[in-house]
């Protein structure tokens, strides 16, 4: 059903705060997964199960610092377990799809709660704004309105942000619809009507600009992530993956940041890249001088062979390098293409099998292959 969660004295984040504590009241769900503020003023995700706890929950925060479907895996893989709602970003809930599909994660005894997202900045750059006087949360949700996303003053939202061409809430068992809406008039949402008649939201007509606002919003997303595609594939036919990644320091954030890195043991973490002190020798004798540390470009290679199909470009990988490398263009570049191939676009159904692990009998003939 369409319905709106009432808003009281233009106060969204209290509207929002207020149907996630129904949640738990109506007894739908035994915890809340949910961005929070701390008392020093960051940002993180939390399981929440006291509703008192909530008036910290603040999912419209405009800061990423890790992709939440990461701790979403934990709390719903296996039995016993709690029913949880996850408060998820459109890119976090893609990610979760694909680590259900690669069985890291469970959909059963779960509501995810999809937000319509307006970008985000860094972690770093989000305590800059709040030091700079705190995010100006009117004007963003009135950016929000429009489909015209600004940053705030002098700063930038992060990149992975800036060339997201799906920003708005598809998918998922509750859909939290912010683009294009009277606010005023009340939060636009899309829930099963069970569900509804349960949190005793009444049937709402649907917001008739969201649709307007998105494609807007799409189109722009767009333009810039295929201005950054085809500088990002330039620099790798100039330069080839060991330039772009010269000053890769192997410290494998990027890896732990990623959502679809998930194997539990990891090859770049094992003893076979611990070479004896003489190879090293060998290899620069023979070389005249060897790069350290070493193996950077396998490192990349083999980790965007293993994960290039369920990218979902959510660009953590680029925030958490310390050498400011453009790992996610990278990523996203060749996993445009690669997705393409397939004809598969990752964390759009969760019935939708994984090429790698399917088979069909005429997938050679049809590159053309004799039978």
């Amino acid at each position: 059903m369409q319905a709106r969660i009432p808003v009281e004295g233009n106060d969204v984040l209290a509207a929002v705060r207020g149907f996630l504590r129904r949640l738990l009241e109506e007894k739908v769900v035994d915890g809340v997964l949910v961005l929070m503020e701390t008392p020093s003023g960051s940002v993180i995700p939390a399981l929440v199960a006291d509703t008192a706890l909530l008036d910290a929950a603040d999912p419209l925060a405009p800061v990423m610092g890790l992709n939440a479907a990461r701790v979403v895996g934990p709390v719903s893989i296996r039995e016993p377990r709690g029913r949880v709602a996850a408060v998820l970003r459109p890119c976090e809930y893609r990610a979760l799809i694909e680590l259900v599909k690669l069985q890291q994660a469970s959909l059963e005894d779960l509501v995810t709660v999809v937000v319509d997202c307006p970008g985000a900045y860094t972690v770093p750059d989000y305590g800059a704004v709040r030091a700079d006087g705190g995010v100006d949360r009117a004007a963003l949700l009135e950016a929000v309105q429009r489909g015209e996303l600004a940053p705030q003053d002098v700063y930038a939202l992060r990149d992975g942000c800036q060339m997201c061409e799906k920003p708005h809430a598809e998918g998922g068992d509750i859909q939290v619809e912010l683009f294009g809406a009277d606010l005023s008039a009340g939060i636009p949402i899309s829930l099963p009507d069970e569900l509804g008649k349960r949190l005793g939201l009444d049937a709402a007509e649907a917001d008739d600009r969201r649709a307007e606002v998105v494609e807007k919003l799409v189109a722009a997303r767009t333009k810039v992530r295929d201005e950054r595609f085809a500088e990002i594939r330039g620099r790798l036919e100039k330069e080839g993956v060991e330039g772009v990644f010269a000053a890769c320091v192997r410290c494998h954030n990027c890896m732990t940041t990623c959502p679809i890195c998930y194997c539990k043991t990891c090859l770049f973490k094992s003893p076979i890249f611990e070479h004896e002190p003489i190879q090293y020798m060998n290899w620069a004798q023979r070389k005249g001088a060897y790069r350290l540390p070493a193996d950077t470009v396998l490192f990349h290679l083999t980790r965007l062979n293993h994960m290039v199909l369920s990218c979902i470009g959510c660009g953590v990988c680029t925030d958490a390098c310390p050498a400011d490398l453009p790992v996610a263009r990278v990523f996203r570049a060749v996993g445009h293409e690669v997705q393409a191939v397939f004809e598969y676009v990752p964390g759009r159904d969760v019935e939708e099998p994984l090429p790698l692990i399917t088979f069909r009998e005429d997938e050679w003939s049809e590159v053309g292959e004799e039978r």
